[in-house]
Formats: structure tokens, C-alpha cells, sequence
């Protein structure tokens, strides 16, 4: 089997993370290809728009997707015009569905009110669509199937008023498994739905990676990487882990392609901090 140096010297270098350089053995990151996540409510500075918008042109970071809470609502379009006026893309904005508010047919106040930004923007982007545990407990496969590919399908079309594409995401439970994502979206025959796989939320999933990663393929829209270990912690600096090498070894192999997440998600640290961290640990894998 090729190593992973020579895997990425034997394929066009614009398809790969790294970009070349003249020095053969040190390649800087393709920011292209790379967008942040969990940045908005996790940051222990706590930045406004303005400052987050100015923090990711000072890490060089072109994309991100966008994590919000309810507080978030009143500013999250003056922060999306904001990053188009500096040429950063919002990538993917996130969307929460909980069984005790949002059904086929209507979703909870905050989530109506996700939607009106989004036309009010004009975010042409994408929605990564995930669920609380209470939306499918105590359902049967069956069932189950059926609830997702009925609020899937009620979801997607919204998403497809708005000129945006519906991604599911691996957030745990019955849901955040990629098979049953994947007999979703083949229950729904064009609906252009794809999937967003992050790395922190797949521990229960170490084991089929490799066969999971072969289903996703014709799917997958995007992936976030952590540093993994079997034991955990969820949340992980890249490079810190002794799985994650692989697992983004077996990624491009594979023949991905896409955009390649790097996670805030600590609340307690400047989100900064964390990101310049994941970058680095990312850029050491690589070289």
C-alpha cells in the first residue's frame, strides 16, 4: 500500500489538504480547503460578530459554519453580511430539531425565525440538520426510518426555497448513525441531500470507520476533524489522538475531496487558541 506522503505527491496537489512549496518535506495547509465549526457559542471571550469575523481573516481561515443559540438570532444576519463584505463563506448553518417543538409542518419559534434570517440574508448555504435523542426514542428501526424520512423530506424542501441544500449530521443516537442517514436519504431519490460526518461525535463508531466511510463517500459534503481516542475525551486536539492520523489517512485514500472542518467547541478557552492548535496539529499530521 502507498504511504501517505506518497499518496499525496501521487495525486494533483489541488485535491489534496496541502498545497506545494519549494521545500519538498514542509507543505503549508491549503486554507481553501479548510473552514472552522463550533466557533459562535464556544469562545471564552465571548467576541461579537466583528471580532469573529476579524479573528478568522487573522488565522487565514476563508470559511466557517455557523453554530448559534437563541441569543445569536438578532445578530447572525448583520455577522453574514459581515463575512461576505470580507470574502468569507458560511459554508453550513446549523439546525436543531427537537421533538418537543419541531414537527412536519412546524418548527419551534427560534427555528422559523433561523429560516426568515437566511432568505432575509440571501445565505445561499448549506443546513446541517440534526436531532435531539428525544426525536426518535423508543421508535422502532422501522419507525424510526419513517419519522426521519418525513420530517427529512419536509426539511430539505424548505431548505430548497431558500436556494440551500440539506446535510445531515452525525449528532448521536439513532440519527447520528451514518447507515441509517444513508437509507434516509435513499428513501428520498432527488432531494440532493448530503452528509456531514465529525469526527468528535463517531467514538461509538472506531470500529466500522473504514466501512462507514465506503457508504458515506457518494454522500459526504463535509468532515470534522478531531484527535481521537478509543477512551475519549469527546473533544480532542488534532495530534493528540492515536486514531485520527488514519482515519484522515483512510479519508483521502478513499478519494475525498471536500472541505475538512477544524473544531472551537471548548467553551472554557479562546476559541482562537483552540483553532490555531487544531491548524497546527492538522499541518503536523500532513508533513
Amino acid at each position: 500500500m502507498k504511504t501517505f506522503l506518497h499518496l499525496m505527491l501521487a495525486v494533483p496537489m489541488a485535491c489534496l489538504l496541502i498545497q506545494c512549496k519549494t521545500q519538498p518535506d514542509k507543505k503549508p495547509l491549503d486554507m481553501d480547503r479548510i473552514f472552522a465549526w463550533c466557533i459562535v457559542p464556544f469562545d471564552a471571550q465571548n467576541r461579537n460578530p466583528e471580532q469573529r469575523i476579524a479573528m478568522l481573516q487573522e488565522l487565514g481561515i476563508k470559511k466557517y459554519a455557523y453554530d448559534w443559540r437563541e441569543k445569536h438570532l438578532d445578530e447572525m444576519t448583520s455577522e453574514w453580511q459581515l463575512a461576505r463584505k470580507n470574502n468569507i463563506d458560511v459554508t453550513a448553518v446549523w439546525l436543531w430539531l427537537d421533538a418537543r417543538t419541531d414537527t412536519v409542518g412546524r418548527l419551534s419559534p427560534a427555528n422559523e425565525r433561523l429560516f426568515q434570517n437566511i432568505d432575509s440574508a440571501k445565505l445561499n448555504t448549506d443546513i446541517w440538520l440534526s436531532f435531539n435523542n428525544n426525536y426518535f426514542d423508543s421508535l422502532s428501526p422501522d419507525k424510526a426510518l419513517e419519522k426521519g424520512v418525513d420530517i427529512v423530506r419536509y426539511v430539505a424542501d424548505r431548505a430548497a426555497g431558500l436556494q440551500c441544500k440539506l446535510v445531515l449530521y452525525n449528532h448521536g443516537s439513532w440519527f447520528g448513525q451514518p447507515e441509517n442517514q444513508i437509507n434516509i436519504i435513499k428513501a428520498l431519490p432527488g432531494k440532493d441531500i448530503g452528509i456531514a460526518y465529525s469526527f468528535h461525535h463517531a467514538h461509538p463508531q472506531l470500529d466500522r470507520y473504514p466501512q462507514l466511510i465506503e457508504a458515506m463517500m457518494p454522500y459526504l459534503k463535509a468532515v470534522n476533524l478531531n484527535g481521537m481516542k478509543r477512551e475519549g475525551p469527546m473533544i480532542l486536539p488534532i495530534n493528540e489522538g492515536d486514531k485520527e492520523q488514519a482515519m484522515i489517512k483512510l479519508l483521502l485514500e478513499k478519494g475525498y475531496l471536500g472541505p475538512l472542518g477544524v473544531l472551537g467547541h471548548v467553551d472554557t478557552l479562546d476559541v482562537k487558541e483552540v483553532l490555531m492548535k487544531n491548524l497546527a496539529g492538522l499541518e503536523q499530521i500532513l508533513n
